[in-house]
């Protein structure tokens, strides 16, 4: 990593590795003096993907005004505090989605490549290419800890789709390093969390006395005392700040729901039924039982935004599920059925209402993600303004797998790189790619074309 002063500071102890917001008062004069703007920090663009599987109900997501003077579709209602910060972009499509296999599977693993996807059964994956948050990360990556993270809800599938033998494979990731790379997804929210903070070696069995048992905060305690001495009120403030959001989510992973009692009443048959295929308790009770998971993703986006705040990281990926999810959403008020089964509501009037409720409650994830990024203050702006935050699915209606008009959002404006606020929606069939050449322009990332793009939204740039 440079000396440049995009590099931040970190807290170190033994076992744990804190980064830090920007401190002002740490920077020495003449380094911050020597900054591109002169004498206010640059503050650095972030980007995400957020992905939600199985499609959108398509009568309840495109507001019914286009421009700026619009109201919030029954499904985006969620959105309504971060609303001037929002793009929505109809009419999008993946071209290379489309082909000899249809169903879920090539309609995810190339969402943010928009290259053809090889068909296979085994484990000689291709997507086509690079996707977009790693071209990014390589660009950013140099100057944070870590070039990029990528979470997701689900287990890697694996096995073939009976339905288009094809591997499951492709259902499972959308960050590619190359076409046939895939970038390993972290599930487990306190494994996030270590991975981030702690010096996690995987696979190594921790000593008894060893400082995984107490918090980071204690850890490091040390290094903050020290530092409190050399800052101002304005960034004691922020530390303590930053500190807190910390320790907050230590505290709410400590608080997960245990599995000893569900544990105790699974029979030995059941459990040796499910060691065999590979799957873990906690897995089949999140499917089978309707387990409401909404902690464990809004943990999951927390740490994404400690990574953001910290500067630690500016590139992320968010799966909130695999493609064809059966994930069972009967946590949530009149959703019985599992989350594949209602995408193919054959209209039913029943299922749709239920394909409804579990859309809503990928867009207050979503909402979550935008609202507390935008909490945050970065200068006279917010993280969010700082950052350009894309929703979508490879699908618009489960029912017909269609990948034509995508559910396309974005939030946040990179900076000021891009206009927000407006619901557009661009000719039938304009390729997704198209826009994530957008975010690399914004970027200031050159390329001639990215996928299959045939431009970029000049419309959106600033």
């Amino acid at each position: 990593m440079d000396k440049q002063i995009s590099r931040r500071n970190v807290l170190r102890g033994i076992g744990a590795t804190i980064a830090l917001p920007f401190m002002e008062s740490l920077v020495p004069k003449q380094l911050l003096a020597n900054t591109p703007v002169g004498n206010s920090y640059q503050r650095p663009q972030r980007f995400a993907a957020v992905y939600m599987p199985n499609g959108v109900h398509p009568d309840r997501w495109t507001p019914a005004k286009l421009g700026r003077d619009f109201e919030l579709s029954p499904l985006l209602q969620p959105l309504h505090r971060v609303k001037d910060k929002l793009l929505i972009l109809g009419g999008l499509h993946n071209h290379n989605s489309v082909g000899t296999v249809e169903g879920h599977f090539t309609k995810t693993a190339n969402l943010l490549t928009c290259m053809p996807v090889a068909r296979t059964v085994g484990s000689d994956v291709n997507s086509g290419g690079i996707s977009v948050d790693q071209l990014i990360a390589n660009n950013l990556g140099k100057q944070t800890l870590f070039p990029s993270i990528q979470y997701g809800m689900d287990r890697m599938s694996s096995g073939v789709c009976k339905s288009t033998g094809i591997t499951r494979l492709y259902g499972s990731t959308i960050s590619w390093q190359s076409g046939t790379q895939p970038c390993s997804r972290e599930i487990d929210p306190r494994m996030a969390f270590d991975r981030m903070f702690r010096s996690y070696v995987p696979g190594k069995k921790q000593p008894q006395d060893d400082p995984y048992k107490v918090s980071v905060l204690d850890v490091v305690k040390n290094d903050v005392e020290r530092l409190n001495r050399q800052m101002g009120i304005e960034d004691k403030n922020k530390m303590s700040e930053y500190l807190d959001a910390v320790r907050s989510i230590e505290k709410r992973l400590d608080n997960l729901d245990s599995l000893e009692d569900f544990e105790a009443n699974i029979t030995p048959d059941i459990k040796d039924e499910l060691k065999c295929m590979d799957i873990r308790i906690d897995e089949w009770a999140e499917y089978s039982e309707g387990v409401d998971v909404t902690e464990k993703a809004k943990l999951m986006i927390d740490i994404m935004v400690l990574a953001f705040w910290s500067d630690a990281s500016r590139v992320a990926t968010f799966m909130l599920g695999n493609s064809a999810s059966n994930r069972n959403y009967s946590f949530i008020e009149g959703v019985h059925d599992s989350h594949h089964a209602v995408s193919h509501h054959k209209s039913d009037p029943r299922l749709m209402e239920q394909y409804f409720r579990i859309g809503r409650w990928h867009m207050e994830q979503y909402a979550y993600f935008l609202e507390r990024l935008n909490a945050i203050k970065e200068g006279d702006h917010t993280l969010l303004d700082n950052s350009m935050i894309m929703f979508g699915s490879g699908l618009r209606d489960g029912m017909r797998h269609s990948p034509f008009n995508l559910p396309i959002l974005v939030g946040g404006s990179g900076g000021g790189k891009l206009k927000t606020g407006e619901n557009i929606q661009y000719a039938d069939r304009t390729p997704l790619a198209n826009l994530h050449h957008t975010f690399l322009t914004a970027m200031n990332i050159e390329v001639d074309r990215f996928g299959d793009s045939t431009g970029m939204f000049s419309d959106l740039l600033v």
